[in-house]
């Protein structure tokens, strides 16, 4: 099969790079209207599949249509420029061009998203591309690559894999065909990787996990928090990379705010993500609660309080209740690792200079996020936090115009945005001098 998608991969792309940045509007444009007009199924699909509420796979879904149409607008504008000569009679011209047959290995947190993303980006800059989706998600990525192939992408341009992750991603960066390699996943696999990319010189894109800080200051509208991060920290099951795992809240408003954290936390409605007015539905698999319990037990073990949950519901499916720790001491095992589940750990501070010590004591920056009323605050903090993306007052960082990615083991480059686009292309200059 991959044998296959490379060869095909090779010859869309020397047809698919010649075309004009107007054709591949035409076309992404199309994929974008029909994603809309099949949300409703692929949503129902996703649900199934990854166990978030349809609500919140309704998004998802309309995120992808909207990424999409940003790309086909985004190929338009993939400019160069004209660099004045030193000398008369010369002339410097710097283009863009598509890098090559692109792979794309996507996580199942967000399968219909992390698929878009990395299948609109590559055929917007005049690649084609091979996705290696989650096999737990694969009729959402297979889905949205109708979607595409219906809008008349040839053949070819767009390809999807399944199979077993280890083998796949060997035998696929290992051949020199693709040019490009884009992970949405874990630092760990990121690492893996990159290590394999190396012997050929792929270019990487590489998202991975983050343990995003969130500080509460004194002055900040506690309401109007509690109703951001609730509905943050508990989006599907907590599982996404930019949930808020770490709460800093100042010292004066620490009982206040822990309070209403766990009376709101408590009102979440967990079920079956197909059922309306689900809030919160399952963890994608059983090895999931065993991890949660594990953070749980570690962080009480060394003083933490239980205040909410901390336990696995008793009904069919992987689900966990929604669980508020207090008083997490820094060395408590879920204030270093990612929970990737519905566990809020809190803990007081006392001074800005400890606080955002500590927000940066991990190698990880992918999102970080502040809450205050002070502008000065906002603008100092946000610059002092080591993280890809930082929100101020919300905690919604990643919009299809806007660049997404990490920094230092969260990886580096850019999804979405022009950024988003440049990372499929590359730069080549032309010095013409009359004959």
């Amino acid at each position: 099969m991959t044998w296959i998608a490379l060869v095909g991969a090779d010859r869309a792309f020397k047809s698919w790079k010649t075309t004009t940045a107007a054709f591949r509007w035409d076309i992404l444009s199309k994929a974008a209207d029909l994603i809309e007009a099949r949300c409703a199924e692929i949503a129902r699909t996703l649900t199934m599949e990854n166990g978030k509420s349809l609500k919140e796979a309704s998004g998802e879904i309309q995120f992808c249509a909207d990424a999409t149409r940003w790309y086909a607008e985004e190929a338009k504008r993939a400019y160069g420029r004209i660099i004045p000569a030193h000398a008369a009679g010369i002339r410097q011209l710097v283009t863009k061009e598509p890098v090559g047959p692109a792979l794309g290995f996507a996580a199942w947190n967000f399968p219909a998203g992390n698929v878009t993303l990395k299948i609109a980006a590559a055929l917007a800059a005049g690649c084609s591309i091979i996705v290696k989706p989650s096999d737990e998600t694969p009729g959402t990525a297979v889905a949205i690559g109708r979607c595409f192939q219906d809008a008349g992408v040839p053949a070819g341009a767009v390809n999807i894999v399944f199979g077993p992750p280890a083998p796949i991603s060997e035998h696929l960066i290992a051949s020199p065909i693709p040019r490009k390699v884009s992970l949405t996943g874990s630092t760990p696999v990121g690492k893996l990787l990159q290590r394999l990319a190396s012997e050929t010189l792929k270019r990487c894109t590489m998202e991975l996990g983050g343990h995003a800080p969130v500080i509460i200051f004194e002055d900040a509208n506690i309401e109007k928090a509690l109703d951001v991060l609730i509905a943050s920290k508990f989006r599907n099951a907590g599982q996404v990379c930019t949930s808020p795992t770490r709460f800093y809240i100042h010292e004066n408003i620490y009982e206040r705010f822990v309070a209403g954290f766990v009376e709101r936390s408590s009102k979440v409605v967990v079920g079956n993500g197909l059922d309306d007015g689900t809030q919160m539905g399952p963890l994608i698999t059983e090895r999931r609660l065993d991890l949660m319990d594990g953070y749980v037990k570690d962080a009480v073990d060394r003083g933490a309080k239980l205040a909410l949950g901390g336990y696995r519901l008793n009904r069919e499916g992987y689900f966990y209740a929604p669980t508020v720790l207090r008083d997490v001491p820094d060395d408590a095992l879920i204030m270093h690792e990612e929970p990737f589940g519905p566990i809020a750990p809190m803990a007081s501070f006392s001074s800005v200079d400890d606080v955002i010590a500590r927000a940066n004591s991990l190698p990880f920056g992918l999102a970080a996020y502040l809450f205050t009323t002070n502008l000065a605050t906002s603008a100092d903090v946000g610059e002092a936090l080591e993280a890809g993306v930082v929100g101020v007052n919300h905690t919604s960082v990643h919009e299809a115009e806007t660049p997404f990615g990490g920094v230092n083991e969260s990886g580096y480059g850019a999804e979405s945005g022009m950024e988003g686009l440049d990372a499929y292309l590359r730069t080549k200059m032309i010095a013409e001098k009359r004959a």
